[in-house]
């Protein structure tokens, strides 16, 4: 079992039963699902560079992305209905308690000039949304072997139901919030 979910499990679960005086054990608000997107608008000339977004996020995730393809065309980006413009992960059970983990403790702190994630990007349900402008912050991928530096978005889809209940059960997982 992954350390994260046993710290869930002892520790923040039981802390949030209390501090919002929940009747049932089901109402804890838990992490439901981490989805990680790439986009590369670059893919639609040069098709090697979708290769190494799928490649980064395996090694990031653990995980075989799925290639996003364009809904509609759009004359002034050249692009056609179909082509691929994105990739993305969507990480539940033990590996995404593990990608949280790394995430929170070994990737962030690599950010320069880190001073905490902002508190200001959940949405209002309970979920919460993350840029990250480079994938280099990962120990998993090597510098001598990437062709460019690309960011990416990390959502953590949460059971909560307001935006109070998820900050707390992040901050209780780990998760660096600035302030």
């Amino acid at each position: 079992m992954p350390r994260l979910k046993d710290t869930y499990v002892n520790e923040v679960a039981p802390a949030l039963m209390k501090k919002y005086s929940y009747k049932s054990v089901m109402q804890i608000p838990k992490l439901d699902k981490i989805v990680i997107n790439c986009a590369c608008g670059d893919a639609k000339d040069n098709p090697k560079i979708m290769d190494a977004v799928l490649g980064d996020l395996t090694k990031i995730t653990g995980q075989k992305p799925v290639i996003c393809l364009s809904k509609r065309s759009v004359a002034n980006f050249k692009l056609r209905e179909g082509m691929p413009v994105g990739a993305k992960v969507t990480l539940r059970g033990d590996r995404m308690w593990e990608f949280a983990d790394r995430l929170f403790s070994v990737a962030l702190p690599r950010v320069r000039d880190f001073r905490g994630i902002s508190g200001d990007s959940f949405d209002g349900r309970g979920n919460y949304s993350l840029g990250l402008r480079e994938q280099l912050i990962f120990p998993e991928i090597d510098y001598d072997k990437i062709d460019a530096v690309r960011g990416m978005d990390i959502c953590f889809v949460t059971t909560a139901t307001t935006d109070e209940e998820a900050k707390t059960l992040l901050a209780g997982l780990g998760a660096p919030f600035a302030g």
